[in-house]
């Protein structure tokens, strides 16, 4: 008990002195997993862990259910790596929030972007910006595929009206796949952006997001604010 509390000690300060920038991922996932399981090694579960997901983003965005099927995890170290990806995500949302100004298209898919890392389900949110192009409000306005059928028009409008938006931006995610538009995202794009513009509000552009990347509907020519304008 000795060797692993010194163990311990000298990894805690390790991070201290040197932060986790030298810190490969079994001592980064070991450093984590002492907050989980106070007291014995825990360097064998940090392996098991790492060769049962594959790395350790899969580890940290693996769904506690999952987790709890490597020996060793239990709900309580579960719940805390599930804490990660969450916090994360939360800093990054409160970084990206903080006086920003979303002066271009590039901007907006940047910032929504960040909203869905880790999402393991295909979520449609909905970027609100005011005249000085700030961010209002960003709120999930559908959950599930994003075509005529699932997001409603109405909603989003609401959503729009009820933050005195001057435009808006649609955005949804394909968390398996690759951020391409289909002709369902084509046409739901239209039907919101001819049903906002009826109100005196832009739906500037509607992105498509995969893991670190994303694209943008007005960019590829799929969607045209003042063709859709003309359509009113």
């Amino acid at each position: 008990m000795t060797i692993h509390r010194e163990h311990r000690r000298r990894v805690k300060n390790r991070f201290l002195g040197e932060g986790m920038d030298h810190f490969d991922e079994v001592h980064a996932l070991e450093l984590l997993l002492f907050y989980a399981i106070p007291q014995g090694d825990v360097n064998p579960l940090a392996h098991r862990l790492l060769d049962h997901f594959g790395g350790l983003h899969q580890v940290l965005t693996a769904p506690p259910e999952q987790l709890m099927q490597v020996t060793g995890v239990g709900e309580h170290t579960a719940i805390l790596l599930g804490l990660v990806k969450g916090i994360s995500q939360k800093y990054l949302i409160s970084q990206a929030d903080a006086n920003t100004h979303l002066d271009t298209l590039e901007d907006c898919g940047t910032y929504l972007m960040d909203r869905f890392l880790g999402r393991r389900d295909e979520v449609v949110m909905l970027l609100c910006l005011d005249a000085k192009r700030m961010p209002l409000c960003c709120r999930i306005v559908s959950e599930g595929s994003v075509n005529t059928a699932e997001v409603s028009v109405r909603k989003v409008v609401e959503a729009a009206l009820a933050v005195n938006a001057t435009s808006a931006v649609l955005a949804h995610n394909h968390p398996s796949g690759l951020a391409l538009p289909s002709m369902e995202d084509i046409v739901t794009t239209r039907r919101v952006a001819v049903a906002l513009d009826a109100v005196g509000i832009t739906l500037e552009d509607h992105i498509v997001v995969a893991g670190r990347d994303y694209v943008s509907l007005v960019r590829s020519n799929y969607y045209d604010p003042e063709q859709c304008r003309m359509m009113v």
